[in-house]
């Protein structure tokens, strides 16, 4: 059993390290889709956006949760490993098959000639990411941050270097193509070469179906996340234009790049971590409950104050061509303010084993989120109406998922809220000071957007310390000590 010395040491090391590569990729992908945008036309990211749900879906498949469940699983052997390995590999050369032969027709469903070859060679990724989905899993599992860390800046770097070089020599929307190919065969390679591990010949029934149990229950939740997160690229690919479908693309990249950046390094770290204390209650609420609210507290700023500082962010990054994402990126943010606390929520029903329930969550949600959608359609909102019911999804499914995990975790949505709403209140206050005053000094959009930014930081910190929020100086308590490890 971890003492309480350990386990904080071990998640402190595991959050400056998975925070510190998440915030290196995220800013190197930041960098370069800053410079794609301007090298490349929004039809070129429409294009690619169409694709999305088949990939992010079929990724969802060849895993079928069987990485989560080999985190979790304290005795995990060799012969384990190697069955999921080849189950892995086995599934991604079926469905790259069946979506080679299907490309046409998605082509057709499109209207979009270019679909069919760029599929073809796009879905290749499939096949290249299940051949490191255990490397990454063994990493994780021992918090190896640090290696990942390392991995994932030489891919992006890379991958990152290609495209833009790709972009300038006029390949279009080949270099993105060609950029998720890349990617992806770096970031394999690496895991082979940082985790010596090698699979034996076997395929163990037992192993199988061990995994399975766990696994099954989050393929189907995992399936349903990814399917109606891309519904949205499919609905607006089908009945508006690529050049639309390439705005929203824009503003989900930015958003993502921004809000799961958090979500990512919570989940990451807090799963592993705490699955190895799942049976001690008390520790387990308790740390719960401290990291949903550090990372509501930095979350909640992040994405109210993008919201209010978006149309000079994306004038100055992006150029004026893209002014009309604007909207959607600003909708996204407040939509993406809950997802590190949904992110938790659905990590406390991990940790505690009740797969069941993360998919009895995702087919309740997911219900709902069907119904907003069709009430959106049928009235004739448009995009802005469709996009809205994200946001409106994003702020009840926080009470779902609450009331759910409350169950295994006794932290109940009424507590939950309690902790959250001060940072809540205060992120929208600061972003409505900001917002006006970018309204009133709008001339020069580089001094508009370094003006609004340093007032916003000066107004949340102030905030912070006149309601005495605990989480301002948590997170110093936080940063310090990583400060002095990446010193030492």
């Amino acid at each position: 059993m971890s003492t309480p010395k350990s386990l904080k040491s071990k998640t402190i090391t595991g959050v400056f390290w998975s925070f510190t590569d998440l915030m290196a990729n995220h800013g190197i992908q930041f960098i370069v889709q800053i410079i794609l945008a301007r090298l490349l036309l929004p039809e070129h990211f429409g294009i690619i956006g169409m694709i999305l749900v088949f990939i992010s879906v079929s990724n969802a498949i060849v895993d079928s949760g069987f990485s989560q469940a080999l985190i979790r699983d304290q005795h995990t052997t060799q012969e384990d490993y190697s069955t999921v390995f080849y189950f892995n590999l086995f599934v991604s050369l079926a469905i790259y098959g069946i979506l080679f032969s299907t490309a046409n027709m998605i082509s057709v469903f499109f209207g979009e000639p270019q679909l069919t070859e760029i599929i073809r060679v796009i879905c290749l990724v499939l096949i290249i990411n299940s051949l490191g989905i255990i490397q990454k899993a063994m990493l994780v599992k021992k918090v190896d941050f640090k290696t990942l860390t390392k991995i994932s800046l030489i891919s992006v770097t890379i991958s990152g270097s290609l495209t833009i070089f790709l972009a300038m020599s006029g390949f279009g929307v080949w270099s993105l193509v060609l950029n998720m190919i890349a990617l992806q065969s770096v970031q394999t390679g690496l895991l082979w070469y940082f985790n010596k591990w090698i699979p034996s010949l076997i395929f163990k029934v037992q192993s199988f179906k061990k995994f399975y149990s766990f696994g099954y229950k989050l393929l189907l939740s995992g399936l349903i996340d990814s399917f109606f997160y891309y519904i949205y690229f499919v609905i607006i690919g089908r009945m508006y234009s690529t050049n639309q479908l390439g705005y929203y693309s824009n503003a989900v990249k930015i958003t993502d790049l921004a809000s799961f950046a958090i979500v990512s390094t919570v989940q990451r770290v807090t799963y592993p971590v705490l699955s190895s204390i799942q049976q001690e209650k008390e520790r387990l609420k308790y740390g719960f409950k401290s990291v949903i609210k550090t990372s509501a507290f930095i979350n909640f700023p992040l994405m109210v104050g993008l919201a209010a500082v978006a149309k000079p962010l994306f004038i100055v990054l992006f150029g004026e061509k893209w002014i009309p994402s604007v909207i959607y990126f600003q909708l996204l943010c407040f939509a993406g303010m809950f997802y590190p606390v949904h992110a938790l929520n659905l990590n406390a029903l991990k940790v505690k084993g009740r797969s069941d329930l993360i998919l009895l969550l995702e087919i309740i949600n997911k219900s709902l989120l069907v119904i907003l959608i069709v009430f959106s359609l049928l009235f004739g909102f448009g995009i802005i109406g469709l996009i809205w019911t994200i946001v409106i999804h994003s702020f009840i499914s926080f009470f779902i998922n609450s009331y759910f995990s409350a169950r295994e975790i006794e932290y109940s949505s009424k507590e939950q809220t309690k902790d959250l709403l001060p940072s809540f209140l205060l992120s929208f206050i600061m972003g409505g000071v900001v917002f006006q005053v970018g309204r009133i000094v709008d001339e020069n959009h580089l001094l508009q957007l370094v003006g609004q930014i340093t007032l916003g930081i000066a107004i949340y910190i102030t905030g912070s310390k006149l309601l005495r929020i605990q989480e301002l100086e948590t997170l110093f308590q936080m940063v310090l000590p990583m400060l002095k490890k990446k010193k030492a």
